[in-house]
């Protein structure tokens, strides 16, 4: 089966981010960016799945503009078969980003589609959950462990109590926690092989598909300042603070 998996480009996350001097978003000039880790998972459990055999082809597809490339490449050096890009410098909503990958599903048929829970730019937690709406697909969300038995999937997932172990019919949605695996790093020669692979290129408009913003950011501005703590003699102190000044207690 041919597997899909999305990959976002997102600053680092070694990189402390800073907010632009007019609000308006988050600095990105000059900032190194890279591929989110959440996607870099669903990356490696794919290539994991094709060096078992269960999956024969492995898509990476990013939505964005040229500069995705870069990422796509990288996806291409670890181990994915070939690349699509839809491009456009429009601002992309989890929706829209849905709805373009929707398009690919329907033109590539692939029977598994691998999305990172979350970007961690934004921290949506939507466009897995939307993609598997939109395509009527099962879904499994948050997996920690993924195994394909026959036309099934079963996959383990975190939750509250503990782990949840659920069995879903192909083809199906899944989304990567952080402990799903430990990517692989990329080599000298796959990176020089990455340069041969095929890396489509497309435009929303021959997907159909509609990209307009339904949003409007207002104002984006860093969180307030934390005050510095302060050390008291005794506990009475302590609740004396708590109930006059940080009114926590009554």
């Amino acid at each position: 089966m041919k597997v899909m998996v999305p990959v976002k480009r997102v600053v680092d996350y070694n990189v402390k981010v800073r907010v632009k001097s007019d609000g308006t978003g988050v600095e990105t000039a000059n900032v190194k960016m890279s591929m989110n880790p959440f996607d870099e998972i669903g990356i490696e459990e794919a290539l994991r799945l094709k060096e078992a055999g269960a999956a024969t082809e492995v898509i990476a597809v990013s939505c964005g503009t040229a500069a995705c490339q870069e990422t796509l490449r990288t996806a291409l050096a670890l181990g994915a078969d070939r690349a699509i890009l839809v491009e456009t410098d429009a601002e992309l909503q989890p929706l829209a980003v849905a709805k373009l990958i929707r398009a690919l599903v329907e033109k590539e048929q692939p029977r598994l589609a691998i999305v990172g829970k979350q970007a961690i730019d934004d921290d949506c937690n939507q466009t897995g959950q939307m993609l598997s709406a939109l395509l009527g697909w099962s879904q499994a969300t948050f997996a920690s462990k993924v195994k394909v038995e026959g036309d099934k999937l079963v996959v383990t997932r975190e939750v509250d109590g503990g782990l949840e172990t659920v069995s879903i019919s192909l083809p199906a949605v899944v989304t990567t926690d952080l402990r799903l695996n430990e990517p692989r790093y990329v080599t000298l020669p796959n990176i020089m092989k990455a340069k041969k692979k095929p890396l489509e290129v497309l435009k929303p408009d021959a997907l159909g598909v509609d990209v307009t913003p339904r949003l409007i950011t207002l104002k984006v501005s860093d969180p307030p300042t934390r005050k510095a703590g302060v050390k008291v003699p005794d506990a009475k102190t302590l609740v004396e603070k708590l109930k006059n000044e940080a009114k926590v207690i009554s």
